[in-house]
């Protein structure tokens, strides 16, 4: 008996270091707000929270360049394998599965849905939890902070050309592409590129108040998953989806991830990736940003009542990749242990 528990120390232990749960239990929340008190957010007068949003957009990403060093970032760009087998699981390998399932499997009603999956398999990494979960399985964490930081700035021109291409007027028109990526240089690249001539003077108080800044973050990803249910529950547009199909969808997800995961690894291997380089790639290539989905799809989506539902599936991906890839780290860690 005491042999079993020993067994399962290292899951209940794992599950015990995933750093998700508040976050996630928050987003709910905003979910279920949007569900009986959509009023709020789908008022749009003269102070209305798009403007409020669009604003705290803008200053995530000033905050996040300003802990970003130009000299880091150059000393990275040696290790070209890595980066380019990161960023090709990213933006390549991610958005052709799905495409394929999608096309093989989307059906009238459950077509926003997928809509929404292929908008999250062409968004970019994430990069706090890549660089956290590289860092407890002791993988080599300054190529995931320069792959995570890369990603992040390659998705604002790569993300709406995917959508771009696969967009019809049958599953709802995205904007201008050209006024798309416009409008994501400004409200994302030129604040970074700001932070960044910042850093010198103001990259220390960034990193000191990292926990003060992720809460700032957090609170205007809430804000904009509260705008985007609140819109789509004010014109019943969930009506159309049956249990069914969120629970396909959730399984579609940790399959996917498991494809992806298993594609990395076959292809580090073959490069001859050392440990810590083969990790980072994992962790990074198999990731996808909250952050960067709820901000985009406010600008690519832009006018669409039907946000909500194109937003549920990277959420779902996001609280699921945290306790896989927690789980994951964890066990690797103790590895070399």
């Amino acid at each position: 008996m005491k042999k079993q528990t020993i067994h399962h120390q290292p899951f209940w232990r794992s599950i015990r270091k995933v750093k998700f749960d508040r976050f996630v239990l928050a987003i709910i929340g905003m979910i279920l707000l949007g569900r009986f008190f959509p009023q709020v957010g789908i008022y749009r007068g003269p102070i209305n929270l798009d403007i409020i949003s669009d604003i705290g957009v803008s200053l995530i990403f000033l905050f996040y360049g300003m802990r970003l060093s130009p000299q880091k970032l150059r000393s990275d760009l040696g290790n070209w394998h890595l980066h380019l087998v990161v960023q090709l699981a990213t933006f390549i390998v991610f958005p052709l599965i799905v495409l394929v399932a999608m096309h093989l499997l989307s059906t009238p009603a459950t077509q926003l849905l997928w809509l929404g999956a292929f908008f999250m398999a062409a968004l970019p990494s994430t990069v706090s939890s890549s660089v956290v979960m590289v860092s407890i399985a002791k993988g080599n964490i300054p190529a995931a902070i320069f792959n995570a930081s890369i990603s992040a700035l390659v998705g604002v021109f790569i993300t709406p050309v995917w959508m771009g291409l696969v967009l019809t007027s049958g599953n709802g028109q995205m904007s201008d592409l050209s006024g798309v990526i416009v409008k994501l240089i400004v409200q994302v690249l030129v604040p970074v590129a700001v932070g960044m001539l910042l850093n010198r003077r103001w990259g220390d108080w960034a990193t000191r108040h990292g926990r003060q800044l992720k809460l700032f973050d957090q609170s205007i990803i809430l804000m904009i998953v509260y705008m985007s249910f609140s819109e789509s529950f004010s014109q019943n547009l969930f009506a159309q989806l049956a249990w069914m199909d969120l629970l396909t969808l959730a399984f579609g997800l940790v399959v996917l991830f498991y494809v992806v995961y298993g594609l990395i690894s076959i292809v580090s291997k073959a490069l001859g990736f050392n440990r810590e380089d083969r990790i980072t790639a994992l962790f990074c290539g198999s990731k996808k940003s909250l952050v960067h989905g709820t901000v985009m799809s406010s600008i690519i989506f832009s006018g669409m009542g039907n946000l909500g539902i194109i937003l549920l599936p990277i959420m779902v991906y996001h609280a699921m990749q945290l306790v896989l890839v927690s789980f994951i780290a964890q066990r690797m860690s103790e590895e070399v242990e």
